[in-house]
């Protein structure tokens, strides 16, 4: 498939107005949605943003390449923009972009889509091109242009085992279109000028191309990994490794190359040990939020699973699950056997054991089970599943280090027999006599101090659940409040579980709300996507506010800050319990206490936001 085919005249705007970031989003995303690639303005946008949100696609060199993969596209499209005076998208380099290339890829992209993006990518690096795609007054010169310069690859040669400067690299970006393979063409481009032997596997949407040997690597002098995802690293093990981010290898292919003639990086010695600290790339910060994230993913199914089928269980009355009380079902029954004796009591183990494989990799899935496992029966609960998860991660990575002298031939019985044994054993024996007690009397403290809250302190921490829950709406303090109401649920607190699904239903019902009353104050196409709040805010879709916060954040992120607060604050003033940790309007009738005070305080928090929008922001002109 040809650029063109997804680059049509269509697709073009001549000339962006306007100097920020998203105004030009804006209108790129407008002249695919007249040209009908994609079926909504603001669904579309809130991809674009949130990639925007991983890094910036403001590569340098004046380009920027916003993309999102969604079910918002209808059919793969590009639509292409310019700006002779240059707009301020935080791009790499510091400088205002000029080119503009928005990619829409539908969530089924075929390869041939891929492919032809993946091209786009290249060409760009090209300095001609863009000063030719600069210099164009027309569509059609456009047009001409791509066509001139899209030239089918052929496949990468291998890298020849006789030659000593040769290094390898793996790119890859979280969305897999553009960044991956601007990476790698970076990376080629700059080895030949230094005449260097290179080749570099791709990680993209279509899946791995150009996949390293088992020779390449061990011929190779060093590689080089820059990636924002996950990557297949077992094979590098004994290698110097430089791990770095995919926008590196866009900005910085030289240093990279240089650095790994020099051998200057670690030696990769397995799942995620390396041998020396010397240049390390990684972010401990990041790295420790990733752990734990990847444990929180893989916990939640079980939470709002077990938790909406322990709430209808109670529909049919708080004891109608135990055989000697007169309001006896047999349906409820199976409900709590499902929920709350099954899924809820896996909630800490998959937690622990998903830190630990995040760490670890799969030598340490078992010992973060045993170790979440005890946790649980021990009464140390959500905080000591916490602990497990970390514990056996490092305990395995130690284990590791400790057994990477053992001849190759015992290799094998390493991930089946040593480290399940010593990793289970040692992680257990930590929980058991370090761990269990002072977590579960901490557990318990934290218990007696929540559930005899007075109503003064009760409302404060339901202030701070709600401003946290709209501070980044989908971002990591908004999972940290979120996962504080979910743990809770297991050691039988639900009243901070209802403060922080009110003050999440807050941000899109208030903007909903405003765009209905405050019609002067926003576009068509905002009121459109307005309505739409209405259904993401009263099922507990938070993030349906985020194309609103984006477009105007000094006015929307305070308004419905202080929703969520006054929402937070009165569900817990008055102690409102839910013990199903999602399902927004569909939970509401199995709340504790009064379902109708609850939905008052969800409401009275969307029409505060509402009012403070609609009082902040100035009218449309």
């Amino acid at each position: 498939m040809k650029i063109t085919e997804l680059l049509t005249k269509d697709t073009i705007l001549l000339n962006i107005d306007g100097k920020q970031k998203d105004e030009a989003i804006d209108q790129l995303v407008d002249v695919l949605l007249k040209a009908g690639k994609i079926t909504n303005h603001n669904d579309f946008k809130s991809a674009i943003l949130k990639r925007e949100g991983q890094s910036t696609t403001g590569i340098g060199d004046g380009i920027a390449i916003p993309h999102a993969k969604t079910a918002a596209v209808k059919e793969a499209a590009i639509a292409f923009g310019k700006s002779v005076a240059g707009v301020d998208y935080e791009s790499l380099d510091g400088k205002p972009a000029h080119l503009f290339f928005m990619i829409a890829a539908p969530e089924g992209a075929n390869n041939t889509h891929l492919e032809a993006l993946a091209r786009l990518s290249g060409l760009l690096m090209k300095a001609e091109v863009r000063y030719e795609l600069l210099k164009a007054a027309s569509a059609d010169e456009i047009i001409d242009i791509i066509n001139r310069f899209d030239k089918e690859e052929k496949a990468e040669a291998t890298v020849p085992e006789t030659k000593k400067n040769s290094i390898v690299a793996v790119t890859g970006c979280p969305t897999g279109i553009a960044h991956t393979y601007m990476a790698a063409d970076s990376l080629k481009a700059k080895a030949a000028e230094l005449g260097v032997n290179i080749k570099v596997e791709t990680n993209g949407s279509g899946g791995a191309k150009n996949v390293l040997t088992k020779e390449e690597i061990e011929n190779a002098t060093a590689i080089i990994i820059a990636a924002d995802i996950n990557v297949e690293m077992e094979r590098f093990k004994g290698k110097h490794v430089i791990q770095t981010a995919v926008a590196d290898g866009i900005r910085r292919p030289e240093q990279l190359i240089e650095r790994a003639l020099k051998k200057d990086a670690p030696v990769y010695n397995g799942s995620g040990t390396e041998g020396t600290q010397k240049s390390a790339q990684k972010d401990s910060k990041m790295d420790f939020y990733k752990h734990l994230m990847n444990g929180v993913s893989n916990m939640l199914p079980f939470v709002v699973g077990g938790g909406i089928l322990i709430a209808i269980c109670f529909m049919f009355g708080y004891n109608s699950f135990k055989p000697d009380d007169p309001s006896y079902n047999p349906i409820a029954a199976a409900l709590m056997t499902i929920g709350g004796d099954n899924a809820f009591k896996l909630i800490v183990p998959v937690l622990a054991g998903f830190i630990a494989l995040s760490i670890a990799d799969r030598p340490g899935f078992a010992a973060g089970m045993v170790g979440g496992m005890m946790a649980a029966n021990g009464g140390a609960g959500f905080l000591g599943g916490l602990i497990a998860g970390f514990l056996a991660g490092y305990i395995v990575l130690l284990l590791k280090k400790v057994f990477a002298g053992l001849p190759k031939s015992l290799e094998g019985i390493k991930a089946i027999l040593i480290y399940p044994l010593l990793g289970i054993a040692i992680t257990g024996f930590i929980m058991h006599y370090v761990v269990n007690k002072p977590v579960a009397w901490l557990n318990t403290e934290i218990t007696h101090w929540l559930t005899g809250l007075g109503t003064g302190n009760a409302v404060l921490l339901g202030i701070v659940l709600g401003l946290m829950m709209s501070f980044d709406m989908g971002g990591p303090i908004n999972k940290a409040a979120y996962v504080f109401g979910t743990g809770l649920l297991a050691s039988g607190v639900y009243e901070p579980m209802a403060a922080v699904m009110a003050a999440g239903m807050v941000p899109p019902l208030g903007i909903a709300i405003a765009t209905t009353l405050f019609k002067n104050k926003f576009t068509t196409e905002e009121r459109d996507a307005g309505k739409a709040c209405y259904v993401m805010g009263l099922s507990f879709i938070t993030e349906g506010a985020i194309p609103f916060a984006a477009a105007d954040p000094f006015r929307v992120i305070p308004s419905v800050m202080a929703g969520s607060a006054v929402a937070g604050a009165l569900s817990m003033a008055f102690h409102i319990g839910l013990r199903a940790p999602h399902g927004g309007i569909f939970v509401v009738p199995l709340v504790e206490n009064s379902a109708l005070m609850y939905a008052l305080a969800i409401l009275i928090g969307a029409v505060v936001s509402a009012l403070l929008i609609g009082f902040l922001k100035k009218p449309v002109k």
